[in-house]
């Protein structure tokens, strides 16, 4: 019988969601008959899976640590296959000014964009409301300010004036997310949420938003949604799961646009997440998909 240790919790401002994305994925694993070792993760991780000796690591973290590159350096120095996406590409996932030049360099469409400090922004004419303020490296929309205009926030506000952030120009329409899984794009899901975007809030609380599966949009967008979240995921050599956000632009008389947002190398597997939502449509149990995911674990990138 296979041992597989899914690590979650960690440090991060993404806890409590790895918390639950890692007992939901730890109970549908021992439904498939794997034995699995749930582990909290803190600074004496090394130590704690050299104790349990897993033959597969399910990467349940999010957040800095566990999504970004690091805990993916530690596995692979241990020789520990593990889920998801290797050292590189998780790194580049997550710091969004890098990942948007490949995505560039691949062909999608991207917001234009700049990575400044507050107060220089703050000095700036050319950026004005509407703009999106996000940091550099964080995931689950953590930290993400929306500022339309007529708003009263300012980019100083509240914000330490030397922290230096991307700054994107805002894109109305509708939130777009795509699934993809072993290098196929499974479909894309429209996000309705109360607020002005797709924040924390309306990702993880029951009720915080409503999905349409599949997004209500004519065949070509629809189709070249799936192409772009699958260039993503190939421009920064991702494996296993992804979920790429992006934006569709048909507020206009003309024709819709797509841009591409960000990927996300380690996507929620919560009650409410919505990569195993696009996996059921298509027929793949949340069962079916965890095992997927420790049957494809590796360590060679």
């Amino acid at each position: 019988m296979k041992r597989v240790a899914v690590i979650m919790g960690g440090w991060s401002a993404e806890r409590e969601v790895s918390l639950v994305t890692g007992e939901a994925c730890a109970r549908a694993l021992e439904n498939c008959g794997y034995d699995v070792v749930r582990i909290d993760v803190g600074r004496d991780i090394g130590q704690r899976l050299a104790q349990e000796a897993p033959d597969v690591v399910f990467n349940a973290l999010h957040g800095r640590f566990g999504e970004d590159g690091t805990v993916q350096g530690l596995l692979e120095m241990m020789g520990l296959p593990y889920t998801h996406s290797g050292v590189l590409a998780s790194a580049l996932a997550m710091h969004k000014p890098e990942a948007k030049l490949l995505f560039a360099e691949a062909g999608i469409p991207v917001p234009k964009g700049e990575v400044l400090t507050r107060r220089a922004l703050a000095s700036r004419t050319d950026w004005t409301a509407p703009m999106v303020i996000k940091p550099l490296n964080e995931g689950s929309s953590v930290g993400v300010e929306i500022i339309l205009e007529g708003d009263n926030a300012r980019p100083l506000d509240g914000h330490d004036p030397d922290e230096v952030v991307l700054v994107e120009r805002y894109i109305p329409g509708r939130e777009i997310q795509v699934a993809v899984h072993n290098d196929t794009a499974m479909g894309a899901i429209e996000i309705v949420s109360p607020g002005r975007f797709y924040d924390y809030e309306a990702k993880y609380a029951p009720g915080g938003s409503r999905h349409l599966m599949p997004a209500p949009m004519p065949e070509k967008d629809y189709e070249l949604a799936l192409d772009y979240a699958l260039r993503a995921h190939r421009a920064l050599g991702c494996r296993g799961l992804t979920r790429s956000d992006l934006r569709y632009d048909d507020t206009g008389e003309g024709p819709a646009s797509l841009y591409l947002l960000e990927i996300n190398t380690q996507p929620g597997m919560t009650p409410t997440s919505l990569a195993p939502e696009i996996a059921a449509h298509v027929g793949i149990s949340f069962e079916d998909l965890c095992r997927d995911l420790v049957e494809e674990a590796s360590c060679e990138r």
